[in-house]
C-alpha cells in the first residue's frame, strides 16, 4: 500500500458479545473509506463463521473471508477465518494455522503485532466486546510503534474484560461508544501521519517468526525454563526475564499471558477432573457387578471388600464433582 497523509489500516478485535458492535461500526463506514479493515473475532476452530457475509451485509464496504497472500486493499473488508491466523507481512495478508496464541486461533494480539510491524504509524486498532486479555498486548505495540488505539466503552460491552484489559496496556487509547467508532476511524484516516525512522523491534519480529515462517518443531524459544507447562500441550514453558508483562512459550510456539494461561489452566483442569469422573463412574459399575456376582456365590469378605471400595470410589465423584462446580463458580466471576 501506498503511504498517504492518513491512517489506511485499520485492524479490529472482538470476542464475546462482539458482532453487534461490529455490524454498527461497519454500518456507519463510508462506503470511500481510504483505509483496508481487518476484523478478528474468536470462533471455535472446528466452527464455521458467517462473520464475513454479516459484515458484507451490514454496510457498504465489501467484506470477504481472508486468503493467504491477498493484496490490502482500501474501502475493503477482510475477516479472519476460523482455526486460522490473520497477520500483515509485507503489505499483504497471511493466514497462518501457527500454534494459537493466548489459547485464540485466530488471535487479535498477532493481527495487531504483525499490522505494528508492517504499518508503524499507519494503524489504528480496535477492540470491542470480549473476555480476558487477547490485544492488550497488540494495543501496546500499535501504540509503540506511533499508531492510535481506540476501545469501545466497557460500561456498555456485554463482556469488558478485553477493551477493559487493552486500556490498561496501552497510555493513550479513546474510549467510545460503539456508535462512534466509525467516525473515529475516519478522522484517523484524514489525521496527517509523521512517519520517523525506527529500528527494527527484534523481540516482536522474533515472537511473529513461527507465524510467518513457523520454526522447526521443538525448537526452544528464548528465555528461562519457568517451571510451568502449557496448557495446550504440557510441555515446559519458557519466559523472558525483565519483563513488565511476562509471556509464557513452549516448544510447539503456543504463546500465553498470565491472564490467558491461567483460563487454559482451567480448561485443562476442566478436562482432567471430567475424565476423571468417567473412570470413577465405570469403576462403581465394575466394583457393583462383582459384588452382585460375591453375594450370589456367598462370598461375605469379598463382599464385605468390595463394598468399601465402592464407598471410597463414590466418595473420590463426589469430592471430583464438588471441585468441578467450584471451579465453574471462580470462571463465572473472573471470565468478563
Amino acid at each position: 500500500m501506498d503511504s498517504h497523509q492518513g491512517r489506511d489500516l485499520v485492524v479490529v478485535a472482538a470476542s464475546a458479545g462482539g458482532v453487534e458492535p461490529l455490524r454498527t461500526l461497519v454500518a456507519r463506514l463510508p462506503p470511500s473509506l481510504p483505509a483496508a479493515v481487518l476484523v478478528v473475532l474468536h470462533v471455535a476452530s472446528s466452527g464455521s463463521s458467517a462473520l464475513a457475509g454479516i459484515l458484507d451485509r451490514s454496510g457498504p464496504l465489501k467484506a470477504t473471508p481472508a486468503e493467504d497472500g491477498q493484496p490490502l486493499v482500501r474501502g475493503e473488508i477482510r475477516v479472519a477465518v476460523a482455526g486460522h491466523h490473520l497477520l500483515v507481512h509485507d503489505g499483504h495478508l497471511r493466514v497462518s494455522r501457527g500454534p494459537r496464541y493466548n489459547g485464540y486461533r485466530p488471535a487479535a494480539d498477532l493481527l495487531f503485532m504483525s499490522a505494528a510491524v508492517a504499518a508503524g504509524p499507519r494503524v489504528a486498532g480496535v477492540v470491542l466486546s470480549g473476555t480476558l486479555d487477547d490485544g492488550a498486548r497488540g494495543c501496546e505495540l500499535v501504540e509503540r510503534h506511533g499508531g492510535v488505539v481506540v476501545v469501545q466503552d466497557p460500561e456498555e460491552c456485554a463482556f469488558p474484560g478485553m477493551p477493559s484489559a487493552a486500556l490498561r496496556a496501552s497510555g493513550r487509547a479513546r474510549t467510545l461508544p460503539a456508535s462512534r467508532l466509525a467516525e473515529w476511524i475516519v478522522e484517523q484516516t484524514r489525521s496527517p501521519v509523521i512517519a520517523e525512522e525506527t529500528m527494527p523491534d527484534e523481540e516482536l519480529l522474533r515472537d511473529l517468526a513461527p507465524y510467518l515462517a513457523p520454526r522447526l518443531p521443538g525448537t526452544p524459544p528464548e528465555g528461562e525454563l519457568s517451571g510451568f507447562t502449557c496448557p495446550d500441550c504440557s510441555g515446559p514453558l519458557y519466559i523472558r526475564p525483565g519483563n513488565p508483562n511476562p509471556r509464557y512459550d513452549c516448544r510447539v510456539g503456543h504463546s500465553w499471558s498470565m491472564e490467558t494461561m491461567i483460563a487454559g489452566q482451567s480448561e485443562a483442569v476442566e478436562r482432567a477432573l471430567w475424565v476423571a469422573v468417567l473412570r470413577l463412574e465405570e469403576r462403581g459399575r465394575l466394583l457393583q457387578r462383582m459384588i452382585n456376582s460375591a453375594e450370589r456365590q456367598g462370598h461375605r469378605l469379598s463382599v464385605s471388600r468390595l463394598a468399601e471400595e465402592a464407598e471410597q470410589t463414590r466418595e473420590a465423584l463426589e469430592t471430583i464433582r464438588v471441585m468441578q462446580s467450584r471451579l465453574g463458580a471462580e470462571e463465572d466471576v473472573t471470565g468478563a
